[in-house]
């Protein structure tokens, strides 16, 4: 019987160093970019971290490179911290879902929770930052492949928005763009007047109340999102005009602020980007059948039918989810269906 013992506790620990994957490297640096000198707070230095693939210190290889953005309250820290990117990067490059691949993730974590990934009057050129600064310093100090085929760009939410809108603004930068349930995409129904952020927006009267856990997510994203697509000096105490807002329960329609946030909305940039949309070698978005934010299924199936009018090649996809579980788990759409995306489109050599 001891032998027995014996013997399932040595398979089960020889299975648990099978089960083992070579480990990636993660660098964790600070990038100023003068970019984001801005007039809103924000800090220019932005903290980065990078996804080394295994065996990179050991060659003399060069890899593309995937641009992950997170999404909104999220950080690139929390990446590791919370949604463990690398071990899934680790797990997909030792199956053979990606080939080994550089993964650079930039903090857009702001004093609102927020960048949206958007050049802005007050809180910095974000999107340049992104699409210029940030390849322009993994290209220098990585062993990067440094050209468009071989550069992707993804994100999840908020970082969907960033993946797609970024990818439409510089086709000649990133070739291949993965939204993962990209949010704000449109002013579809979603964002209209039924959106309970915008009179709360204007009953909060503190950043730290706005910010505060997330009983007022809703508002904070509007407050956001304001200061990213309509900001305002003279509109305190945010500096943000929303598209509508309140006198007492009335509700008041502000058709120049709709018209700003419709510029930075993919939804409603594509006719005027068509034909950056058509360097694109691929794009691809998708979205959770269940899920919990509308908005975010209203933007990609409006968006999608967009695209067709328009005659852009893509993939929009529904799948039986939410907006964060099936993302990040070993049955996920990371894993599954992101990595395997750029691995099949982007130039590895």
């Amino acid at each position: 019987m001891k032998f027995v013992y014996l013997l399932i506790t040595f398979i089960l620990v020889f299975n648990g160093i099978l089960a083992q994957h070579p480990s990636g490297k993660i660098v964790v640096d600070r990038l100023y970019s003068a970019a984001l000198e801005n007039e809103g707070g924000e800090d220019p230095t932005r903290r980065v971290t990078v996804y080394l693939p295994p065996g990179y210190d050991n060659s003399n290889d060069r890899y593309p490179v995937l641009y992950y953005l997170h999404g909104f309250t999220w950080s690139d820290s929390m990446q590791i911290v919370g949604d463990k990117f690398d071990k899934i990067l680790d797990k997909a490059i030792a199956t053979g879902k990606i080939k080994p691949v550089i993964v650079v993730m930039p903090d857009h974590h702001t004093l609102f929770r927020g960048s949206f990934y958007t050049n802005s009057s007050l809180t910095g050129n974000w999107a340049d930052f992104t699409a210029i600064d940030l390849v322009k310093y993994a290209d220098e100090n990585f062993r990067t492949i440094p050209n468009r085929e071989s550069r992707g760009i993804v994100g999840h939410s908020m970082g969907g928005l960033g993946a797609i809108k970024i990818g439409m603004l510089f086709p000649d930068v990133f070739s291949c763009v993965y939204g993962i349930s990209p949010a704000v995409m449109g002013m579809v129904k979603g964002w209209g007047p039924s959106y309970t952020g915008y009179k709360r927006a204007q009953e909060i009267k503190t950043r730290e109340e706005l910010i505060k856990g997330y009983d007022d997510f809703d508002a904070n994203a509007a407050v956001a999102i304001g200061r990213a697509f309509s900001p305002n000096p003279q509109n305190p105490p945010f500096h943000a005009d929303l598209p509508y807002t309140y006198e007492g329960e009335n509700l008041v329609v502000n058709y120049p602020t709709i018209k700003k946030w419709k510029a930075n909305m993919p939804l409603h940039m594509a006719e005027d980007y068509v034909e950056n949309l058509k360097k694109l070698t691929a794009l691809k978005f998708d979205w959770g059948k269940n899920e919990e934010y509308r908005y975010v299924v209203q933007g990609c199936e409006a968006f999608s039918l967009e695209l067709e009018i328009l005659g852009i090649n893509h993939y929009a996809e529904e799948y039986v989810g939410r907006h964060f579980d099936k993302v990040w788990t070993d049955d996920g759409r990371a894993l599954h269906s992101v990595l395997p995306f750029f691995d099949a489109n982007l130039t590895f050599e």
